[in-house]
């Protein structure tokens, strides 16, 4: 199994509880010595680690994976098909490519990448449902399961573990209280007493590679 852009490992450790062998890909050397640290409380042996950009060709031979997932990822990518062609390149004619990331409905896309952009400076952009459909048809491969859950998160904490532009952080505030009065990020907020709760709307696509690729 394949982890895309694996952050700290949190996928990738619970697919080795299952997997023969994992191997876990990641631009930020941090990360990954987060994940090295997981791993050890685990106690698994079968999980590789690398560094590099994944938005470059990545540096598996065609064919190597039977699993290949990306968690959370494609909203910070600038060419979200050349990292989804290259899943689906080092996967092996049979297996599934696998992407989970948030799904905004499209009449709340926009203000929902504007608020994802204040929050986090790396969000590039969100897709919909249907463009994440039309980037797996025209990466040639065929979806067989699509899934969906909400993740819910209380505001105040989410934005401690952001990275947003200190003054920005009134400005989203703002958005989510107005989300709460008229729904324009999509993301269901509510207040529970002083504490604001939103749902992030994810989506799970599962392709199955049918060619050999060189």
């Amino acid at each position: 199994m394949l982890d895309v852009a694996c952050g700290p490992g949190l996928i990738s450790i619970e697919f080795a509880k299952r997997a023969r062998h994992v191997t876990g890909i990641d631009i930020t050397p941090a990360m990954i010595q987060q994940a090295k640290a997981v791993q050890q409380v685990h106690k698994l042996s079968n999980i590789r680690w690398d560094i590099s950009d994944v938005s470059n060709n990545l540096p598996y031979p065609t064919g190597a994976f039977s699993l290949v997932a990306s968690r959370y990822s494609f909203h910070h990518l600038l060419n979200p098909f050349s990292v989804l062609s290259e899943m689906n390149r080092v996967c092996t004619v049979g297996g599934q490519v696998v992407v989970i990331d948030p799904t905004p409905a499209p009449d709340k896309a926009d203000m929902y990448n504007i608020a994802e952009k204040l929050r986090d400076p790396s969000h590039v952009k969100a897709l919909t449902k249907t463009e994440f459909e039309d980037l797996f048809k025209k990466a040639g491969i065929p979806l067989v399961r699509i899934g969906f859950y909400k993740l819910r998160l209380e505001l105040e904490e989410h934005l401690q573990t952001s990275f947003p532009n200190p003054e920005d952080i009134p400005k989203i505030r703002q958005l989510y209280v107005e989300d709460t009065k008229r729904n324009i990020l999509g993301l269901d907020s509510k207040f529970y007493g002083d504490k604001l709760y939103f749902s992030y709307p994810n989506s799970i696509f599962v392709g199955q590679k049918e060619h050999l690729q060189c």
